[in-house]
């Protein structure tokens, strides 16, 4: 079915496209939702005992809509009725008009349902079962209609109703009845708060107007805080904007700052990996989200040895829930540490971090998780002889597959075998080199000489190391892993393109190889090749087209100086985004040809998804090229320009002290600039453009 989600912080609400929550529609998993909990269960209207009918709904901007409505008697005349739900700090608002549209005084009864059945999350989307508390009576006072539940974790979860309306309301067995007399043309409106309590802690609603225009004020101050790229396409304003309104969508603070979380509906949680690669691609315009990142995921950092949540020192979470079967221990997510790749992103983000930002005191201030992330890295490089960060699930309840692609069928041999655990990915290898060669360099300035001596003989061992043992001579391209037997995994796919982040000596033959038309299917990367045995279109993971994942190809391409493929693969993602309602991208989308089938919806994908948004608001790093060094106070200019552009203007880019503004000129030997303004502390420099054939 149709849903429609409106998000602000923590809270966020699921409706039927009516705009309603219906306690028949469950499977849909429709509600209010806060902590990993339904807190609303059922908000359905009826009119004379009829559910009225929708003539339209709208998205309005800045995170609100509308739902119109009508209860009619045909021939005789209809009542209209308007609903306008938003969420803002913590309370769900919402206003019901309802106008009559009989030619003479009509009677009628607006009944509204009310149920909370405060599910875990997890309950709801049908993944796990439990032991759970109990719903308990409701209570009432004036105007208000609170439903309460007492957890098997001791929490106390509430949801309090409240309404105000010229029509006088009156509660019977959950139902908040408003008896109505309306003359012709005549409209009134009942306004209701609906804020969830949790343990105690809940929101204070403030008026309807007052709340709507602060949210909108909200949004207005977060699109004017990023930086503006203009250019003449007709596609990149669309999905650039959009990505940014998402983003506000998408952001929650469990105590370290605002940081984005995975996506809605159901991952709206802090995710190690996809909390890093966002920001990481939001570097640009909001660093302080990869600051807030940092310390957010540093502070959950793995303190002990716990195989039921596959937790050890140092490694970085991959997933923290709130929810009641994760609160009693039912789940391993207080939180998840079953990811491979996150700590080495960590260290990474970090380094990139302090490139454009020169902000030696977060370093100095994240060095104990900073080395407890290296302990951790160093310690499963010699877990096993091939000096390797390999993974191997330990939690009864854990993920199998513990890098990105981690669908249980994602890891397979060219012959359709699954591989066995142990598994070395190898764009881990690469995060890995690339974070340690960050951080030497970084270590040096900071005056940590040492170290940093240590993390460069590493750094450079390793690329030598990934070359010899990932490298498939008849593919002319890297393995996507290492199995159980240190055995290649040679299923050609999108893994290696992430290599491009670090140093790989055959960095050209990766490019290559990525827009061959068997693993670029005109709409961007495929996740697999479509001459593999593995590969499906279909798949959530073997032959699919993720933006983000993408979005590393393209952060590598432009970092490499490929700026004739990172223009190519960027037209790619702005045709896709064509396809999308709002062009906003999604989390991703089948891998049929463009050509030939044209791009196909996946059909179940989280929307919006924070790190596919940020894929968007990464444009402003690749079509600028800038490249900046917190070490060397310097930053490089090497523009990629898309198919018809001449000429582009960036103004407002966060860089070190200050901001960074260019205007960008393509000529007969490549390009121009000119500095607007410059209050970075950096110095800007011009590279040489470097290119593949162009795709």
């Amino acid at each position: 079915m149709n849903t429609h989600v409106v998000r602000d912080h923590d809270l966020f609400l699921i409706t039927s496209s009516t705009g309603e929550v219906s306690s028949d529609q469950n499977e849909a998993g429709l509600g209010l939702y806060t902590k990993d909990t339904r807190f609303l269960s059922a908000n359905a209207l009826k009119v004379n005992g009829k559910k009225p009918k929708l003539l339209a709904a709208r998205e309005e901007g800045y995170n609100l809509s509308s739902f119109r409505l009508m209860h009619e008697e045909p021939d005789k005349g209809a009542v209209e009725i308007l609903r306008t739900p938003f969420i803002h700090n913590g309370t769900m608002y919402e206003k019901v008009t309802f106008k009559n549209y009989f030619p003479y005084e009509y009677n009628c009864e607006a009944v509204f349902h009310f149920e909370a059945d405060f599910q875990d999350m997890f309950i709801v989307r049908g993944f796990r079962t439990g032991e759970t508390g109990d719903v308990q009576p409701s209570t009432q006072g004036e105007n208000t209609f609170t439903l309460n539940y007492s957890g098997k974790d001791g929490v106390k979860r509430s949801t309090a109703i409240r309404w105000k309306s010229d029509a006088t309301g009156r509660v019977e067995e959950g139902d908040l009845i408003f008896p109505m007399n309306l003359r012709p043309q005549e409209e009134t409106s009942i306004v209701f708060t609906i804020t969830p309590a949790h343990d105690g802690q809940s929101a204070e609603p403030i008026g309807y107007d007052e709340a709507k225009a602060r949210l909108v004020k909200s949004y207005e101050e977060w699109e004017a805080s990023f930086p503006k790229l203009s250019m003449k396409h007709p596609a990149f304003d669309g999905m650039y904007k959009q990505g940014i309104k998402d983003m506000k969508m998408l952001l929650v603070d469990v105590g370290y700052g605002d940081i984005p979380v995975a996506g809605t509906p159901w991952y709206a949680v802090p995710f190690g990996r996809d909390s890093i690669i966002t920001t990481l691609f939001m570097l640009s315009s909001k660093p302080e989200l990869a600051k807030n990142t940092l310390r957010t995921l540093g502070a959950y950092q793995g303190k002990e040895v716990n195989k039921e949540r596959d937790e050890e020192p140092g490694k970085i979470m991959h997933e923290l829930r709130f929810g009641e079967l994760s609160t009693t221990g039912q789940t391993p997510f207080t939180p998840y540490y079953g990811t491979v790749d996150a700590t080495s992103l960590f260290l990474y983000l970090a380094a990139e971090y302090y490139h454009w930002t020169a902000d030696d005191d977060l370093i100095k201030e994240l060095k104990p998780s900073l080395d407890a992330a290296l302990a951790w890295i160093r310690s499963k490089e010699t877990a096993r002889p091939n000096g390797f960060v390999s993974y191997h699930k330990q939690a009864d309840k854990g993920i199998p597959n513990q890098g990105w692609k981690d669908s249980s069928n994602s890891m397979v041999h060219k012959d359709g075998a699954f591989a066995a655990s142990p598994i070395s990915l190898v764009e881990v290898q690469g995060y890995v080199y690339a974070a340690k060669k960050g951080l030497s360099a970084i270590y040096e300035t900071i005056g940590w000489q040492d170290e940093s001596d240590v993390l460069k003989n590493e750094a450079l061992k390793l690329q030598e190391e990934i070359d010899n043992h990932f490298w498939v001579e008849k593919e002319q391209y890297y393995a996507l892993a290492l199995d159980e037997n240190d055995e290649q995994v040679q299923s050609v796919t999108s893994n290696p393109g992430h290599l491009l982040l670090a140093e790989v000596k055959r960095d050209a033959s990766v490019v290559k190889r990525l827009f061959a038309p068997d693993l670029n299917n005109g709409y961007g990367i495929r996740t697999m090749s479509d001459q593999e045995k593995g590969y499906n279109p279909l798949s959530y993971h073997n032959g699919s087209v993720w933006p983000h994942d993408n979005g590393m190809c393209l952060l590598g391409l432009s970092k490499k100086g490929y700026t004739n493929e990172a223009a190519a693969l960027m037209k790619q993602l702005l045709d896709a985004s064509l396809e999308f309602e709002d062009q906003r991208l999604p989390e991703l989308y089948c891998g049929h040809d463009r050509q030939s089938e044209g791009l196909v919806p996946y059909p179940t994908t989280c929307s919006p998804q924070a790190w596919a948004a940020a894929t968007a608001l990464l444009y402003t790093q690749a079509v600028t090229g800038l490249n900046p060094d917190g070490v060397s106070k310097t930053v490089t200019v090497n523009p990629a320009f898309l198919e018809g552009v001449e000429k582009a203007e960036v103004t407002g880019v966060k860089l070190g002290e200050g901001y960074l503004s260019l205007k960008l000129m393509k000529t007969d030997n490549g390009y121009d600039y000119s500095v607007v303004e410059n209050t970075s502390g950096y110095e800007v420099v011009p590279v040489t453009t470097r290119t593949v054939s162009k795709p």
